[in-house]
C-alpha cells in the first residue's frame, strides 16, 4: 500500500507569516543539506521526509549541490514526490538555490543569468516539477551585477519555473539593494536565509531588522551549528557523527572554550525540561521576525525531538539572560566570507 498522510497533520500545526506575503511557513522546516543524497539510505530519507509531513511539515528546502554527490539530493527527494507526494503537492513549499559550485568551468558557481537560469532548469528536471515555490541565490557573488543576479531571479518568476525568490548569506546593504532591484522588475523579495544560532548570532546586529522594515520573512539554517548545539559532543566526538565525517563541520568547532558554552547551555535545557537542540530551535524562533528554523535529520527520532521544540517557545527574562551570558560567536559562521566578499 502506498503512502496516505496523515488525515491530523493540520489539527496541531502553527504557522508564521513570511514578511508581508501572503505564504506562511511552518515554524520547523525540513532541509536537505545533509543525510538525503546518494551516499545515503534512502528509505531512511523518505521515512524522515513522510513523518514530517505528517507532523504538519509543509516546507521542503533544497539546493543543486546537495548530496553526495551533487544533484543526488534532488533526486532521491524527486523519487520520493512521484511515490508518495504527488496527490499532495499543492500542500507544499519546495525551494531549491544556485550559487555554490555545482558543475566545473567559469559557468558552473556564482550568480550569473547563465549559470542560475540552468541550474534552476537542471534542479526542476532532477526533482520532476514544473516549478519550484521558491527559487534563492545561494550566496552573494561580489564579482557579478547584483542587477543580473536579481534580474535572473525576477526572469525565473516570469517563465513560471518559480513562484517566489529569496537570498541567502547576502549582507543588510545587499539585501536592501536586492530588494529594491527586484522590485523595480515587479518581483517581491520574499525571504532571506541567513544561518543563526545561539553560537552565531550575526543576524541580530541589522539583519532582522532590514528584513523587518523591508517586510521580507526570514528562514534561519542552522540552528543547531551543524549538531554543535546538541547532546552529541558532550561526551567527545561520536564516531558516526559530522565532526568525524568532515566537510563543512570543522574540528576548530570542538574547542575546549566552545564545549563549555555547549554545557552550560544543556544545562539550561535540561533545566526547562528540553534537549538542548530543541532550546536552540526554541531560542531561534523566540524572535517573531524569524518565520522558520531550518533543520535537518539523520532519521525520524531526530526530527521528532527537533519538531517537539514547538512545545515550549517561551523563555523566562532569566533564562533568556543565562542563555547570552553562553551564546557568544563561536568561531562557525562558514559562511562570513562569501557575505563580505572575501572569499
Amino acid at each position: 500500500m502506498g503512502y496516505v498522510a496523515d488525515a491530523k497533520r493540520y489539527e496541531n500545526a502553527s504557522f508564521r507569516r513570511c514578511g508581508q506575503s501572503g505564504i506562511v511557513l511552518p515554524p520547523v522546516s525540513l532541509g536537505l543539506w545533509q543525510n538525503f543524497g546518494g551516499a545515503d539510505v534512502f528509505e531512511t530519507g523518505r521515512a524522515v521526509i513522510r513523518r514530517a509531513f505528517d507532523r504538519g511539515v509543509t516546507h521542503f528546502d533544497l539546493a543543486n549541490n546537495y548530496g553526495p554527490p551533487y544533484g543526488s539530493a534532488e533526486e532521491n527527494f524527486g523519487h520520493i514526490l512521484r511515490k508518495d507526494f504527488r496527490p499532495y503537492r499543492n500542500e507544499l513549499i519546495i525551494s531549491s538555490k544556485a550559487g555554490w559550485d555545482m558543475w566545473p568551468g567559469p559557468y558552473g558557481i556564482g550568480g550569473s543569468r547563465k549559470y542560475l537560469l540552468a541550474s534552476l532548469d537542471e534542479s526542476l528536471e532532477r526533482m520532476g516539477l514544473e516549478y519550484v515555490d521558491i527559487f534563492y541565490s545561494h550566496r552573494p557573488s561580489l564579482d557579478v551585477p547584483l542587477e543580473e543576479t536579481m534580474g535572473a531571479l525576477a526572469h525565473a518568476v516570469r517563465q513560471g519555473k518559480a513562484l517566489y525568490v529569496g537570498i541567502s548569506s547576502y549582507s543588510p546593504e545587499r539585501t536592501r539593494e536586492a530588494a529594491r532591484i527586484l522590485r523595480s522588475e515587479g518581483v517581491p523579495l520574499l525571504i532571506h536565509q541567513p544561518s543563526y544560532s545561539m553560537l552565531n548570532r550575526w543576524v541580530e546586529t541589522e539583519l532582522l531588522a532590514t528584513l523587518e522594515e523591508l517586510g521580507v520573512g526570514c528562514i534561519a539554517f542552522s540552528p543547531l551549528a551543524q549538531g554543535l548545539l546538541t547532546d552529541k559532543y558532550l561526551k567527545g566526538v561520536p564516531e558516526n557523527s559530522r565532526a568525524k565525517a568532515g566537510g563543512s563541520f570543522l574540528n576548530s568547532f570542538l574547542n575546549e572554550e566552545n564545549l563549555k558554552r555547549v554545557r552550560e547551555l544543556n544545562e539550561i535545557a535540561q533545566g526547562r525540561g528540553q534537549t538542548l537542540a530543541q532550546m536552540a530551535i526554541a531560542w531561534v524562533l523566540r524572535d517573531q521576525r524569524v518565520t522558520s528554523a531550518l533543520i535537518g535529520a539523520r532519521n525520524v527520532e531526530q526530527l521528532d525531538n527537533s519538531l517537539d521544540a514547538v512545545k515550549k517557545l517561551e523563555f523566562t527574562d532569566a533564562e533568556l539572560d543565562a542563555i547570552d551570558s553562553n551564546a557568544k560567536e563561536s568561531g562557525i559562521d562558514l559562511w562570513k566570507g562569501a557575505r563580505e566578499g572575501t572569499e
